[in-house]
């Protein structure tokens, strides 16, 4: 016979709170009482939303005011911008008017100088600020926040939220080649950790609003809060693995801090692309050969960064003056190529252009690859030169920007050789950008979904997910975040959890069989 389904008690037996009515709650609910606090921490996430949102919009808000007033009006330089950001300024009209009386050409070399040192001023004063009232706040973040989830770490300071904020709009806003990405999940993470300790949750619930905070912070500054969600679920670990304890409590602060940085800023996608829908399935090999590409480039993107970190820290500098050489030899490269100077968001909006194509026609075939690609190139490397000298950045838009450059390049050659296929170089520059974020930081779900959303372009899931499963399985064991590991069971969090579920089940084995004696 099948087992009786137990029936809860009537609502009078509950209310009496007795002890034989205790034990039918009890049948419902877990013995370790998960289900309880997981639904506690999801209205909290809300909350912690909204934090994030807010810092979120102060965070672009600073970002955008350095770098019109600093860069483009010191540096002269005139950065676009993408299809969905909002204008907050106006370059201001800097004239160099008494230079120009001694000299015409002496006012244009001051503004050389300028762009040169601009990157390097920035970097000094971030890393100064950090060092005086958040040491953990510099570097690129991300890092910072894997390691506090997979160690519980999970008592960040308050001011490190503030002081990110202002650091990173230093080091991005005066040219430093980095994201927003990095600090803006530390930003989140540091509003999960207030939360926690203000509301004194367990260190399961301060870890989980851990991860929703990075969530919260992905969502809100990409404007794509199911890709936010899935990312801080899976970029824990490096492997086939995926957080499930923080996806529910990640979705709903996800959504309120897009919401809340929406509301602000609008709610158009971040990037504007032609939606083209796959209808060829021969365009597929191009699509390998494109996997094979990305996932080389991301294997000697993260040589070089790590060989960059390891010469930053071995040499022997003052700690301020570290970030600044870093800042210095950006603006050096940025001299001669200022499309890799700040996020670099604009260009990649050039990439995603339905006139892109343009760029396949013969005359300008030769180079507008070489172009590309070296793009693609000298953006990994001044990347590593801001990050890897403790500068305050991240490395997923500067990520996002290789891939981009790298598949439009692919796109212009396969567009040269394969002229009957119709390949093209905004589609092609999508699917860089996707498979280059899986194989560097290992988060294929992620990907799909995060290229999709900030271009508003769903037509290319179907080679989405084939650029990005190749670039996975090509990359195993890369990752520039040293802190990720392989799955749930090499977190020293989850051995301490498991450690601990032992032990009770041994308590509880024990009491009963004192209690059948």
């Amino acid at each position: 016979m099948a087992p009786k389904t137990p029936r809860l008690p009537p609502a009078a037996d509950l209310l009496r709170g007795g002890r034989q009515s205790w034990r039918w709650f009890r049948f419902w609910v877990p013995a370790e009482g998960e289900t309880l606090r997981m639904g506690r921490v999801v209205l909290i996430c809300a909350a912690v939303g909204i934090l994030a949102g807010l810092f979120a919009i102060w965070f672009f808000s600073m970002i955008e005011w350095v770098r019109v007033y600093a860069l483009e009006g010191l540096g002269r330089i005139v950065i676009p911008g993408a299809a969905g950001e909002v204008a907050l300024a106006h370059p201001p009209a800097v004239r160099y008017t008494l230079l120009e009386r001694v000299h015409p050409g002496l006012a244009a070399a001051f503004a050389g100088l300028v762009r040169l040192t601009l990157p390097a001023l920035g970097a000094l004063l971030a890393c100064l600020l950090a060092r005086r009232f958040a040491p953990s706040a510099g570097g690129h973040g991300t890092d910072t926040v894997i390691g506090a989830y997979h160690h519980s770490a999970t008592d960040i300071p308050v001011a490190v939220a503030p002081v990110k904020v202002i650091a990173s709009s230093l080091v991005i806003g005066s040219g430093g080649s980095a994201g927003a990405e990095g600090p803006i999940t530390q930003i989140g993470a540091a509003c999960g950790a207030f939360v926690g300790r203000a509301l004194r949750l367990s260190l399961y619930e301060r870890r989980v609003l851990l991860a929703a905070g990075m969530a919260a912070g992905i969502g809100a500054i990409f404007r794509a809060p199911m890709a936010g969600a899935l990312f801080a679920a899976e970029v824990l670990y490096r492997g086939f693995d995926l957080e499930g304890d923080v996806l529910i409590p990640s979705m709903v602060a996800s959504t309120i801090a897009y919401m809340t940085f929406a509301c602000a800023f609008g709610w158009e996608p971040l990037f504007s692309t032609p939606h083209e829908l796959f209808a060829s399935p021969a365009k597929f090999f191009c699509y390998t050969a494109l996997a094979f590409l990305i996932a080389a480039a991301v294997r000697l993107n993260i040589l070089f960064f790590r060989q960059t970190e390891i010469v930053f820290r071995r040499a022997r500098l003052p700690p301020w003056a570290k970030p600044a050489l870093g800042g210095l030899l950006v603006g050096a490269l940025g001299l001669a190529f200022p499309q890799i100077l700040s996020a670099g968001y604009g260009h990649i909006q050039q990439t995603l252009q339905a006139n892109a194509d343009v760029l396949a026609s013969p005359s300008f075939l030769p180079h507008a690859i070489l172009t590309l690609f070296l793009l693609g190139v000298l953006k990994a490397v001044a990347t590593a030169f801001t990050v890897g000298s403790d500068g305050a950045g991240g490395m997923l838009g500067p990520a996002l920007f290789c891939g981009a450059m790298f598949g439009a390049g692919c796109g212009a050659l396969f567009a040269a050789l394969f002229p009957g296929l119709g390949i093209s170089l905004s589609n092609c520059a999508m699917l860089g950008m996707a498979g280059y974020l899986t194989a560097a930081v290992r988060t294929p779900l992620a990907a799909i979904l995060m290229v999709s959303e900030f271009t508003g372009n769903h037509g290319l899931l179907l080679p989405s997910m084939w650029v990005c499963g190749l670039s996975f399985l090509l990359s195993p064991g890369w990752t520039l975040y040293r802190s990720q590991v392989r799955d749930r069971d090499s977190s020293p969090a989850h051995l301490r959890r498991h450690a601990s579920l032992r032990h009770d089940v041994a308590v509880r084995v024990k009491r009963r069989k004192r209690r059948k004696r």
